[in-house]
């Protein structure tokens, strides 16, 4: 199985299944000299680890990780990174009913054409237990950035039909206060309620996960088939379950004029800025300097507590019942999920830059 890794500088490659014993990853390209805080990777990982609150999945795993190599004295080698996550709590038993059944929506019927032999334990490589890894990862690309001065936030936008406010007009430190990861607390509590009665119902819900990145060098992206937009994108829809990648002004911004859209530039004492940020903080495939906004639009998770029709290899019609522990919801996981990948794609471009020109 071949395209298990990303990055062109900062690279990594991740392995493990959903029910084998263990995840992980390998971060080849790191500079050595970066200090790791090991608590600060730990914590990235319990942000996405199942079984948080109601409205996850109750699957338990501590998500403990061990730094295999690459790390001395507290400090980056310059060496590949290895990072292992063991699994813990297995059920493979949940999932024998599905072994030679393909569940609706889900990579039973692709992986099985495709390679001829897949794990149907939990979903195998297709499940999004595989993103532990790159939070993991992410971790060290946050810590790298951290360096350069570059935060970045992801948050709970919407989940079915609500929404919360733009992130200009909320206070993007309050997201981890409740358990959606929304900002806004009285939208907050209506998602909360609304994923609660979802799950109840036996069914599953989507949503939207929003993200800024501050303090974002100008001239981050290449002009043509590596635009930082594209990267962005790629790493985005590269994550379980979702549908979708819009930045800056996104779809709404065809329903302007150029009058309208166009961001004027301004002095700002030593630095060029821009009057508005249609943009979205990218021109021309490169950072300029502004604020990075996207949105990710994550589908309703695939599996339901309900029976649906299908078929199995035989091609003979099946019902199909769920079971197992599920998201009712995955945004409020998905949200370390995305600034994991955003910071693996800041970090790459962030090295690439520094060979841009003499």
């Amino acid at each position: 199985m071949s395209s298990n890794s990303y990055g062109t500088l900062f690279r990594i490659s991740t392995f493990g299944e959903s029910h084998g014993p263990a995840i992980g990853v390998v971060i080849d390209g790191c500079p050595a000299g970066l200090p790791v805080d090991e608590t600060f990777i730990q914590h990235e990982l319990d942000r996405r680890k199942p079984g948080q609150s109601k409205i996850t999945t109750q699957r338990k795993e501590d998500d403990t990780f061990k730094i295999l190599s690459g790390v001395f004295e507290g400090k980056t080698t310059g060496m590949p990174i290895a990072i292992v996550i063991e699994n813990q709590d297995q059920r493979s038993k949940d999932y024998s009913h599905i072994a030679n059944t393909f569940r609706p929506s889900h990579a039973d019927f692709t992986y099985e054409v495709k390679y001829g032999n897949r794990d149907y334990r939990g979903g195998g490589r297709s499940s999004a237990r595989e993103t532990a890894a790159r939070v993991a990862a992410g971790a060290v690309a946050k810590l790298l950035l951290q360096h350069f001065g570059v935060s970045i936030q992801a948050y709970v936008s919407k989940v079915g039909d609500l929404s919360a406010p733009h992130y200009t007009l909320m206070d993007l430190a309050r997201t981890e206060d409740n358990i959606v990861r929304c900002p806004d607390p009285v939208t907050a509590e209506k998602m909360i309620e609304l994923i609660d009665q979802v799950r109840l119902d036996r069914d599953t819900i989507g949503g939207v996960v929003s993200c800024v990145i501050k303090n974002t060098p100008v001239g981050l992206g290449e002009p043509v088939f590596d635009r930082l937009h594209a990267e962005l994108g790629k790493a985005m829809l590269s994550i379980n379950a979702v549908k979708g990648f819009e930045y800056g002004s996104g779809f709404h911004g065809t329903t302007l004029r150029g009058s309208q859209h166009n961001d004027e530039f301004y002095q700002d004492g030593d630095r060029v800025r821009t009057k508005t940020n249609l943009s979205g903080g990218i021109q021309g495939g490169i950072s300029n300097g502004e604020d990075i906004y996207f949105n990710v639009a994550f589908k309703p998770v695939a599996t339901i507590m309900q029976d649906q029709s299908s078929v199995d290899k035989l091609g003979q019609e099946v019902t199909v019942s769920g079971k197992g522990r599920h998201d009712p919801c995955v945004v409020p996981r998905a949200v370390p999920i995305v600034e994991a990948m955003a910071s693996l794609v800041l970090a790459d471009f962030l090295l690439r830059a520094r060979a841009s020109r003499i």
